[in-house]
């Protein structure tokens, strides 16, 4: 019997065991999912847990319910990796042997990273929504904020869901409007990028977005320091943006055991092929989704079409044969905007984000690059797509490849 060990239980290490349980061998292959606790947690979701639109406990449920029948759940914390020995050891002393291993262990924030950062002013005027625990005291900061200098800061790329803090500035400022305080507050979004975007086209329509919002964009800003004294961002160009509530997007790392097995860059990402997922130097081991160090989004929709294509080319890997799919970096994501209205964005690693009608050409319903109301429908259904089709490893009749159909390029300014 062969083992197929996936190291951890989110969006990609879920869809990965599902299918793979579907598609191999069960007299030959048994597969065994590991993570440290049962709690799946709806990462989209957390934006509306700061918003008040849903509740926090509508946002997880147990991962093992979310897994097939047949596969192996394992509950630990990994230590480390031996790929000499093929083990992986966890921190209890259990060791579980593989014969291919998929990382599957995801990205998370590290304030600590970031001098001043997670000191005094952490949970108080500096807040973050990409935990539940962050999400729900940013919701209680935000219900108590009346005025003042609001800043929505991005530390450095790459990071989870980057259309998120774009999000979030959009919507806060959309309160702030309901609120009756939108001239009492000042918004500011911080970001390293030129832009408010990773790509021109998007980045010159959500900056004009931001733009008609009045909402300030601080650009090329590498933070530095949290100066807790002044409660101000500082760069290492000595810019300083003082702040009332700073609401931050930490540092994004993966795992420490990544690092710790020598499997990982300086972030604990894994090197690999951006078109297989095949592990740089290793023929047994792969990464997929925000493990990985793919230059693509660290989105949920970018572990959904990565896995279409790691599944058939796992299959050909195995059985000695040359691996036949690539993966072209396909995403894309809803950006919320306020007033019931989202933009949707598509696009790959060569392919920036350009209007159009998705997924249907020139008829869509969905539009790209702007705002409509069937947008923000679409992205207040999914939440059923993904836990009964999404992580299942149901079939979405959606390719994985990303097509230019229906897409044009924007006419030039003059």
């Amino acid at each position: 019997m062969r083992h197929v060990v996936i190291l951890g239980a989110g969006t990609a290490g879920t869809m990965v065991a599902n299918r793979l349980r579907r598609v191999l061998d069960h007299q030959e292959w048994h597969v065994i999912v590991v993570d440290r606790d049962d709690d799946h947690l709806y990462q989209p979701g957390l934006l509306e847990v700061v918003f008040g639109h849903r509740e926090p406990g509508q946002l997880v449920r147990s991962r093992a319910a979310q897994l097939a029948d047949g596969i192996e759940v394992v509950t630990g914390e990994v230590d480390v990796v031996d790929t000499g020995t093929k083990h992986v050891l966890l921190a209890d002393g259990r060791r579980l042997r593989y014969d291919q291993l998929v990382v599957a262990s995801g990205t998370s924030p590290r304030p600590e990273e970031t001098p001043g950062m997670a000191g005094a002013l952490w949970r108080r005027s500096v807040h973050e929504f990409y935990t539940l625990e962050g999400a729900r005291a940013l919701c209680a900061a935000l219900a108590d904020f009346d005025g003042g200098r609001l800043v929505v800061h991005v530390t450095e790329m790459p990071i989870k869901c980057p259309v998120a803090p774009l999000e979030f500035a959009l919507l806060a400022e959309a309160r702030m409007r309901e609120r009756g305080l939108r001239d009492a507050v000042e918004i500011t979004y911080v970001t390293p990028l030129s832009g408010a975007f990773t790509r021109p086209v998007a980045s010159a329509r959500l900056g004009h977005l931001l733009e008609e919002r009045h909402i300030a964009v601080e650009p090329d800003f590498v933070v530095e320091r949290v100066d807790e004294d002044t409660s101000a961002l500082v760069s290492y160009d000595e810019r300083s943006v003082p702040f009332d509530l700073l609401v931050t997007v930490p540092l994004n790392m993966g795992a420490d055991f990544v690092g710790r097995s020598g499997l990982g860059d300086d972030l604990n990402y894994v090197p690999v092929d951006p078109q297989t997922f095949l592990a740089k130097g290793h023929d047994d081991i792969w990464a997929i989704g925000d493990a990985s160090d793919i230059p693509a989004s660290k989105a949920g929709s970018v572990a959904h079409f990565s896995v279409d294509v790691f599944v058939p080319n796992f299959l050909d890997h195995v059985a000695g044969r040359p691996m036949q799919h690539q993966f072209d970096g396909h995403a894309n994501c809803f950006v919320e905007s306020g007033d019931g209205k989202a933009l949707l964005i598509d696009f790959n690693y060569e392919v920036e984000p350009l209007p159009g009608r998705y997924p249907v050409p020139g008829v869509g319903p969905m539009t790209l690059l702007d705002e409509s109301r069937i947008n923000h429908r679409g992205k207040q259904a999914f939440p059923w797509v993904y836990w009964n089709v999404l992580l299942p490893g149901r079939p979405i009749p959606l390719p994985s490849a990303m097509s230019m159909a229906g897409k044009h390029e924007p006419e030039a300014t003059p």
